[in-house]
């Protein structure tokens, strides 16, 4: 580009001095004229190169500082900008910290108050515990009083029951063996030929074959 802009000025002066010539008859120049003039145009391409070098050096140099300036703003903004927002993070962790502090202690307050809690609800029950256990104790030693009184009560019932028929039967079985005897010894059971009423039908029976009297007697009764 730099080598370029020399060339296109000078093309356009040369067609310039084309279109000057093409719209005016100018006089026969010598080749002397011609030499000099591209002499004087080779000297003022070198001098507009050289105004261009130092332009486009200064304009480089300013670009140059420009952009250091630039960078050096950028920085000193960035510097500014990572100081605050560590300011932020610090401020914020301080902060979280602090909160992080406060919400610890508050559960551990509520921990140690849900256990003090929970250990006089332990308390309390094991108390109902052991006091329904004793009421239970209680209630069973005096059930089993009660059964044992009552087992107690019912053999002793069936031990009366059977006194009081014994002592109920003992006169009616003395009075069932006297009769026995007296039975025994007056109707003569155990006899060789029968027993005393046996005999005396037998004997009623011969003598009503000789008495007709006592035979009408004896059909009458059914006897004979």
């Amino acid at each position: 580009m730099r080598h370029l802009l020399p060339f296109c000025c000078a093309s356009a002066l040369f067609a310039a001095s084309l279109d000057a010539l093409a719209v005016e008859t100018a006089p026969r120049i010598s080749d002397r004229e011609i030499i000099e003039s591209l002499t004087r145009l080779e000297a003022g391409q070198a001098s507009l190169e050289r105004r261009l070098t130092g332009l486009e050096q200064r304009m480089d140099q300013r670009f140059a500082a420009m952009e250091k300036d630039m960078d050096q703003r950028f920085g000193a903004m960035k510097n500014d900008i990572d100081q605050r927002f560590g300011a932020m993070e610090n401020a914020m962790d301080q902060r979280f910290a602090a909160m992080e502090n406060a919400m610890d202690q508050r559960f551990a307050a509520m921990e140690n108050a849900m256990d003090q809690r929970f250990a006089a609800m332990e308390n309390v029950m094991d108390q109902r515990f052991a006091a329904v256990e004793k009421r239970l104790d209680n209630l069973f030693a005096m059930m089993l009083t009660m059964f044992s009184a009552l087992v107690l009560l019912i053999v002793s019932l069936f031990g009366y029951i059977v006194w009081d028929r014994r002592t109920a039967l003992r006169p009616l079985e003395s009075r069932l063996a006297r009769l026995e005897q007296d039975l025994e010894r007056d109707l003569q059971l155990r006899h060789e030929e029968g027993s005393l009423l046996t005999r005396l039908l037998k004997a009623l029976r011969e003598l009503a074959r000789e008495d007709e009297k006592l035979a009408n007697v004896l059909r009458s009764f059914s006897v004979l």
